[in-house]
């Protein structure tokens, strides 16, 4: 039984095992098909390697309109790839495209060592990332659901390693048992998801009770999210210098300019390329994305392909079906700029959007204002005389909305509030009756 399948038996899960590609020395092979994205994506795929803790120490490029159906590329590079690997003492070879099983199992034939996709190694990374229970069951389902149609190539490898105990491989027999086993591991890491999908819909139906706005961070992989979530909170979530930094959603509460306060919620960054399947699976932690109120696009302005990137995010919001949600454009890291007169005129032509330095603070009262004057487009005004006895209500029209007026009456304190539309209603049926006169006057 494969190592995978034995861990699919024992219900462990992958996120917990050790960072399997860490310290590992690796050789990264693509096909340039001259579609003018390649040179990105390539290095794209070294940052990749470096944030599993892997040292690229060689690369292999072949120029050809389309990966060869059997090895992905050529048999005159595939020999290359593996005199390459042989003299620089590579254990895993990592190519930069989503491989077919067979060209996986072919590849790593033919070069004599390990060979895993740009998936699979992003799939890696999310499992040494992932730090809830929610996290690790997404990934492993992802893994599982990866591995099931490459299982008779992973038996072929094992035997290789084993010095190959015979020409048949472990039989039908065997590889039918492995499936069994990782078919039921799914589906109980389905069930057990459909339970967190579950207690989150029931959070937040407790959020939407007493209602705050829900702002969601959303950008390319080490754009600064989880930096500037911290310099807007105080609060300390992981941040790091590397992609994939941060996988699980955080929520922290934030207090805008005009005293109300909203949810703000960190994301898992985005990269190029991402399949669509890998998007489905990480479907629940993007659920935070897709109930917002309001997305703040957090782009890294010191990178020069930064306009690539933001392309990646939208095609990821597209296939969530949040694209069309009001979206402020934050671009960060502007202490790295060295053009500044044109980092003012990209702000200045740029809709909605705020140069800011999540790391030094820069910007960040500009920001908070650009958040506020974009969530009270989707507040109700309202106009209420609120009991002396009701000070929580008076507390919560504070904390969840913009007072524009008060004024502390004989029988009430009188506020003229712009309100989330839910606690809107809730503050208007609690409040003692307002004179028509008055109330009309605040529409």
């Amino acid at each position: 039984m494969t190592r995978a399948a034995e861990r699919a038996k024992s219900g462990r899960d992958w996120a917990e095992t050790p960072q399997r590609h860490a310290n590992q020395r690796v050789i990264l092979i693509g096909v340039d098909g001259d579609d003018g994205d390649f040179a990105r994506a390539f290095d794209e795929l070294a940052a990749l390697c470096q944030t599993a803790g892997a040292e690229v120490v060689g690369q292999i490029v072949q120029r050809r309109d389309t990966p060869d159906p059997a090895t992905y590329i050529g048999s005159g590079k595939a020999q290359e790839a593996a005199d390459l690997a042989r003299d620089r003492g590579a254990d895993l070879v990592i190519v930069n495209a989503e491989l077919a099983p067979t060209q996986q199992r072919n590849l790593s034939r033919t070069l004599g060592v390990s060979v895993i996709d740009r998936t699979q190694l992003i799939l890696d990374i999310f499992a040494q990332r992932a730090r809830t229970h929610e996290g690790k069951l997404q990934v492993e389902l992802a893994q599982l659901n990866y591995l099931m149609p490459r299982l008779a190539g992973m038996w072929t490898h094992l035997e290789r390693q084993a010095g190959g105990i015979g020409a048949r491989g472990p039989g039908e027999s065997q590889l039918e048992s492995d499936r069994r086993h990782i078919a039921r591991r799914i589906q109980t890491l389905k069930e057990a998801l459909k339970e967190v999908s579950r207690h989150r819909e029931r959070a937040r139906s407790s959020r939407q009770a007493v209602p705050f706005p829900v702002v969601a961070l959303v950008g390319y992989s080490n754009a600064g999210k989880s930096t500037l979530l911290n310099a807007l909170s105080g609060a300390e979530v992981y941040a790091d210098d590397r992609l994939f930094a941060t996988l699980d959603p955080t929520t922290r509460k934030v207090r805008l300019p005009g005293g109300w306060e909203v949810l703000v919620t960190d994301t898992v960054g985005f990269v190029s390329n991402l399949p669509h399947h890998l998007v489905a699976a990480f479907r629940a932690t993007l659920e935070e994305v897709v109930e917002a109120d309001l997305l703040v696009h957090v782009v890294d302005a010191s990178r020069e392909d930064w306009p690539d990137q933001a392309d990646a995010v939208f095609g990821v919001l597209e296939q969530l079906g949040a694209d069309e949600k009001p979206m402020l454009t934050v671009f960060n890291k502007v202490d790295r700029v060295a053009d500044q007169a044109g980092l003012r005129r990209l702000v200045a032509e740029t809709p909605h959007s705020v140069g800011i330095s999540a790391l030094n603070g820069r910007g960040l009262p500009a920001l908070l204002e650009g958040i506020e004057e974009m969530l009270a487009v989707k507040m109700v005004p309202v106009a209420v005389l609120l009991p002396y006895q009701r000070g929580d209500l008076v507390a919560l029209c504070y904390e969840r909305g913009r007072v524009r007026v008060r004024e502390d009456r004989p029988d009430g304190v009188y506020l003229e509030v712009d309100l989330p539309q839910g606690l809107a209603g809730r503050v208007t049926a609690l409040a003692s009756p307002t004179p028509p006169a008055e109330a009309l006057a605040t529409r």
